[in-house]
């Protein structure tokens, strides 16, 4: 009898013991699932501030290296524009001065021709009038290009229109005489030198 009380009250407290285990036991397990839930969402709300985070400063980025293309582009345009209206203002007249050569020209060919009389005036007051003429085209940028007898021949910067057998062995290949005057605006040559040279 008494061994089956005791078996009884064994039970008894199992069967108590377990059901309290359930009855204890969901509780914790509830929380520790609330507890891991609102954990996930913190990291998740983390997660998407570090992203959005990311993509703030990525955005930055790209915004930045737009805006530095775009002020390079603007420079380099800047620069180009500013060199062509250098270059622009530097041949503007080259048209003009072109025309004004062939006046000079004559100018030179009246000189040598009034040279050889003896009317002093008539020398002063051409001249007067051809240095006023050259001094205002060397103020506009018209350079002559320096060439004269005995130096040698340059197809840069001279055009031979005829050969001659030369005077001497020292002026074979070099320049005899100057026909035509060259000139040059700024570093470009807008008419070059016509010689002869010697063969």
């Amino acid at each position: 009898m008494k061994f089956k009380n005791i078996f009884k009250n064994n039970t008894r407290m199992t069967t108590e013991n377990t059901l309290n285990d359930e009855i204890v036991d969901p509780t914790p397990i509830e929380n520790n699932e609330i507890d891991s839930d609102a954990l996930d969402a913190t990291i998740e709300e983390r997660v998407e501030e570090i992203s959005k985070e990311e993509q703030l400063t990525q955005d930055l980025a790209s915004e930045k290296d737009k805006f530095l293309r775009l002020f390079a582009e603007f420079e380099n345009y800047k620069r180009r524009t500013a060199r062509e209206r250098i270059e622009l203002f530097k041949t503007a007249n080259q048209e003009v001065l072109l025309a004004m050569l062939p006046v000079l020209d004559d100018f030179d060919r009246a000189l040598a021709e009034i040279k050889k009389t003896d009317d002093n005036i008539l020398i002063q007051g051409v001249e007067l009038i051809q240095e006023k003429l050259k001094s205002t085209l060397v103020s506009k940028g018209l350079e002559e290009v320096e060439i004269k007898a005995g130096d040698a021949f340059d197809a840069d910067f001279a055009e031979a229109i005829t050969q001659i057998p030369a005077p001497s062995a020292k002026m074979k290949g070099k320049i005899v005489d100057v026909i035509e005057k060259g000139y040059k605006l700024g570093d470009k040559i807008i008419r070059f030198p016509k010689v002869v040279i010697g063969n």
